[in-house]
């Protein structure tokens, strides 16, 4: 409906700087990938390299959900027509672009395999797509990831297999909405499990009416909040997707382009911040190895016992583990800021009688 409208570059360009500032990394598109919307595609990808973000393709051939009046098309036809698309249009990808050839497939083609059984050939049809985008991509010389196949949680629970994960490259994408973060959590947890994979939460968002009820701009920043908490803690997890930046009741932007209180809680999570330190042992020697641990993220120390390490905004204490150390928890803001000293477990006489001289002559 935008097609012909002169005025819908400006909106454009003001949702891409939006989700620019958060701190993403890519914005997802789901512009569909027929001749006539390449035209628009291509306003999209300007916006989004002008604010340096990847692109996340996630739309599809109209055929295989009949959008917009189009004519239903099959696995065989749909395969074909994405080969071509990639093929004829390398202008439009970067290296480190996501690439989904049919998003949320059980809505469209042969039909959704809960209903028609057919487990083995959806299966076979996502594998037969990504080795066919894989090679595409070879040939245009772009490194963009092409196995990122959105689904929803019941249907990936069915078809993400150990076997059908390792051959996807070991990625699944759920898109999936509960009532509770905590449910979440527990959700993707069971998945990673089951599916052997890393897992890219494709869509998530608040509140879905049915789901949620309604809330307040304060609640709806509370549930992101929690749920991005509670995901943070999983080390499976290693993408989310916010969906939607604009309309619909998820959105975290008004229509005139004012940001709802979601808004800072997603930047925060987007961009959590860098702690550096140091680990040593009670001689002050630098411990080269050793764990700090922050929730589902681990960092080892180098040589000299430095460490790097994201903190999500929900975490407040550090675990640093060595071998032959006694393990050690600090808080965040207080403890944190100045070496991390850790205790032997054992100490032989030697070591106790450095530790006496270290203590007697230390600066």
């Amino acid at each position: 409906e935008k097609l012909t409208d002169e005025n819908f570059e400006d909106v454009i360009s003001q949702h891409v700087k939006k989700i620019a500032e958060t701190g993403a990394t890519h914005v997802a598109l789901g512009t569909p990938y027929d001749s006539e919307f390449i035209p628009f595609i291509n306003k999209w990808v300007i916006e989004a390299r002008q604010n340096n973000l990847n692109v996340w393709f996630r739309g599809n051939f109209s055929g295989w959900e009949g959008w917009f009046g189009y004519e239903r098309i099959g696995r065989f036809e749909h395969t074909i027509m994405v080969e071509r698309f990639i093929l004829e249009n390398p202008e439009i990808f970067e290296d480190g672009d996501i690439f989904t050839s049919c998003t949320e497939c059980e809505n469209g083609g042969p039909g959704d395999p809960r209903a028609t059984g057919d487990i083995t050939g959806f299966r076979n049809f996502l594998i037969e797509e990504y080795q066919v985008t894989k090679d595409a991509f070879e040939k245009i010389n772009k490194k963009v990831d092409s196995n990122f196949y959105s689904m929803n949680g019941d249907v990936a629970y069915l078809i993400m297999d150990k076997d059908t994960t390792e051959k996807l490259g070991g990625v699944v994408v759920m898109d999936h909405y509960v009532e509770r973060p905590a449910e979440l959590a527990s959700n993707i947890e069971e998945l990673i499990v089951r599916s052997g994979g890393r897992v890219i939460l494709g869509e998530l968002g608040a509140p879905i009416p049915d789901i949620h009820g309604t809330m307040t701009e304060y609640e709806q920043a509370l549930w992101i909040d929690n749920a991005l908490s509670e995901l943070s803690k999983l080390d499976g997890v290693v993408g989310i997707n916010y969906w939607t930046s604009f309309g619909g009741t998820t959105s975290i932007w008004r229509s005139d382009g004012s940001e709802k209180s979601a808004v800072s809680v997603l930047s925060k999570y987007y961009t959590p911040s860098e702690l550096q330190g140091k680990v040593i042992n009670e001689l002050g020697r630098p411990i080269k190895n050793a764990s700090v641990i922050a929730n589902s993220k681990i960092a080892k120390t180098d040589k000299s016992g430095t460490y790097t390490i994201l903190i999500a905004p929900s975490v407040r204490e550090l675990e640093v583990r060595s071998q032959g150390y006694e393990d050690k928890i600090l808080n965040i803001n207080n403890d944190s800021s100045e070496s991390i000293i850790l205790s032997k477990s054992n100490e032989n006489i030697m070591f106790k009688f450095q530790k006496w001289l270290y203590s007697m002559f230390k600066p």
